[in-house]
Order: C-alpha cells, then structure tokens, then sequence
C-alpha cells in the first residue's frame, strides 16, 4: 500500500499488533489525533481511550489504551503502553470490574484534577465499549 505505514503496539511482554496502516488515530493528552503516512516527527504521551488501526476503509482494529507514548519517525509509529488491550478480547466482566474500580478512585477525596482528568477519560471509555 503506497500510503500505508508501520504500526506496532507494544507492551513489555509481547507485541500486540505490528502491521501496515494507512491511517491511526491516538487519545493523546493534546485530544485525538490521527496520523498519516509522512506525518512530521512527534513523540507524544497517551491518556485513556481507544487507538485506532485502519488497515485500510473498511478495516480497522481497535484497541484500548490506558496510558502509554507514542513515537512516530520516518513513517514508523511505534506505541509503547503497560496497559494496551484489543477491544475483541475485553469480556464484559473486565470492563465492568474496571469500571466500579475507577468510580471508587474518582469517589476519594485526596485525588488531584490530574488524576479526576485521567479518571473520567478513562470512564468514558469503558463505557463507551461494546462487547
């Protein structure tokens, strides 16, 4: 593909996904951005929300993200993230099990508006998921 480009996601015990794309678009602290093919250097951090792949107009995957960097450089994104997950392999249990836990951080009184911005990103996200 002539305006595609490489993808990887990576967590620090395997590679979730590496692959050519044409298009991503990543939940960074800036808001939403895409990225295309000659996109100029940048290097970026990750707030929670959902990457996506689009492998080409009809074809995407999707991934949620709770924090992580990004680095793209010469037609190559590479995502670093502790907590990247394929949205096919969330079960409803595991987003309602993390939605209760991030409500119960939000509800304590000592947290900082960093903490509440990370929070509720990542509460509208969950609950944003379909599965």
């Amino acid at each position: 593909m002539e305006n595609s480009f490489k993808l990887e996601l990576i967590k620090p015990e395997k590679i979730i996904f590496s692959d050519e794309v044409v298009m991503t678009t990543l939940p960074s602290y800036e808001g939403d951005m895409s990225i295309l093919k000659s996109h100029i250097p940048i290097i970026a951090f990750l707030r929670p929300g959902i990457i996506i792949a689009a492998k080409s107009e009809k074809h995407n995957e999707f991934f949620f993200v709770e924090d992580g960097t990004i680095e793209y450089f010469n037609n190559n994104l590479v995502v670093l993230s502790s907590s990247i997950m394929n949205v096919k392999d969330l079960s409803r249990k595991y987003l309602d099990d993390l939605n209760k836990e991030t409500e119960n951080q939000l509800s304590q009184s000592n947290i900082t508006d960093h903490d509440r911005y990370i929070l509720n990103h990542k509460l509208d996200t969950i609950r944003d998921i379909r599965v």
